[in-house]
């Protein structure tokens, strides 16, 4: 059995999976646009000296071919994107670039290499219009013009297409994915740091209701998920937990804590914003039946966890 893995970029969960994928004796490589001294998420993991690092441009074929023979890898993890929704409007080219146009690249070598390679993109759950609140994966798509939900769209189309021409095309659908590794801006990491240094916070729409899972059980839901046929999943608690609840869970630990500890500021709130999306799990039972895994922890529980790691 081949046992070398290529992952595509160096970021959060691509670093989580490395983990999991060490653990079970595999050769991980990844790859980045730039080769850097150092790979914080990788660093923070203490698995810097095990993964080999390289250079890759995913918008050249002949690059990726060279890559692909030189290595031999069974599976591929393609975890390149500009993944921000806002950051996206103001670089629709890299947005579209690395989320769309690098998987095609891919997509288009392995079909013409007849590969049996496994090709797995990660994709989000804002590419879907949610009905009371939930997708699945017949759910229509969102009708949104954000630059990053359109070439998700796009790449979510595409792996589907390459997998009825006979690539082993898989698409993940991820919700909001929670752990130390998170940047400081996002809201959890964000509540939690300010509540352990007993501090107020401005926030934005705390209304607002999401899925939120913890890296490294997304990273055993992958690996599991790479051992079965070709299809989508989306992987996600299919629990919701209001922006205010997070809050409560955060502050709640705080003895002393004042009674006005947050406050809404408006430059965060923002326009047309879904209300509550969280994703049906349904789907994904399968990993379930076959490898007895799901997601155990959500909701108040990420909250906790979160506070306790930073």
């Amino acid at each position: 059995m081949n046992k070398t893995i290529i992952i595509t970029g160096s970021g959060v969960i691509g670093a989580y999976l490395s983990l999991e994928l060490l653990k079970k004796k595999y050769k991980v490589i990844v790859t980045s646009r730039y080769k850097k001294k150092s790979y914080r998420n990788y660093n923070f993991l203490k698995i810097s000296k095990k993964v080999k690092f390289i250079k890759l441009n995913i918008l050249n074929k002949k690059n990726i071919e060279k890559v692909i023979d030189n290595y031999r890898p069974s599976k591929i993890f393609y975890f390149s994107g500009q993944s921000s929704l806002t950051k996206s409007v103001k670089f629709k080219k890299l947005t579209y670039e690395s989320n769309f146009l690098g998987a095609k690249n891919f997509l288009e070598v392995l079909k013409k290499k007849r590969s049996k390679i496994k090709f797995f993109k990660a994709n989000s759950g804002y590419i879907f219009s949610p009905q009371k609140g939930k997708i699945d994966l017949s759910s229509k798509f969102s009708e949104s013009k954000n630059p990053y939900i359109e070439s998700q769209i796009k790449a979510y189309k595409i792996i589907k297409k390459f997998r009825s021409k006979g690539v082993n095309s898989y698409s993940i659908i991820f919700l909001q994915i929670e752990s130390p590794l998170r940047n400081k801006d996002f809201f959890i990491k964000k509540v939690c740091l300010n509540a352990k240094r007993e501090k107020n916070i401005e926030v934005g729409n705390i209304k607002t209701i999401r899925d939120y899972s913890w890296a490294p059980e997304i990273a055993k839901g992958i690996y599991y998920f790479s051992k079965i046929d070709p299809r989508d999943i989306i992987l996600s608690s299919g629990k919701g937990i209001s922006g205010k609840k997070i809050l409560e869970v955060a502050y709640r630990k705080i003895k002393n804590r004042s009674k006005n500890y947050y406050k809404i500021n408006k430059k965060f709130l923002r326009k047309n914003e879904i209300k509550v999306l969280v994703g049906s799990n349904k789907n994904s039972e399968i990993l379930k039946k076959k490898f007895n895994w799901s997601l155990k922890t959500y909701g108040a529980k990420i909250v906790s966890k979160m506070y306790k790691s930073i």
